[in-house]
């Protein structure tokens, strides 16, 4: 039997969950204070990112822990991964300059 998948939401102003399990399309059962009881995943979402819980525009903030972490850079389909491909962080004006998988700068130089 296979098991679920699950994502945590922090906060009912969220708009992301975070995956408690590698995620593959098909339903995502939400935890936490959760504003549905599943999400359906349309894309894969490694464990520990970002899942949009709804369709979020272009501009639009992204929040996490019920506050603004980030803004899509793109429209971002409910389902979908949310995460430096399609975001930015408002935190660090260097994230535009990390690696989409990693995280790691792309832009510092280690001699």
């Amino acid at each position: 039997m296979d098991e679920k998948q699950n994502a945590f939401q922090i906060d009912l102003a969220d708009n992301v969950a975070t995956a408690l399990t590698p995620l593959v399309p098909g339903p995502v059962e939400l935890r936490g204070d959760a504003c549905a009881p599943e999400v359906q995943a349309t894309t894969e979402v490694p464990v520990g990112h970002k899942i949009a819980l709804r369709d979020i525009r272009s501009g639009e903030d992204i929040v996490k822990y019920g506050v603004v972490i980030g803004r899509a850079t793109t429209d971002i389909p409910a389902g979908s991964w949310v995460h430096l491909h399609v975001m930015r962080s408002v935190y660090d004006q260097r994230s535009s300059h990390l690696d989409v998988r990693t995280g790691a700068p792309k832009d510092t130089k280690y001699e």
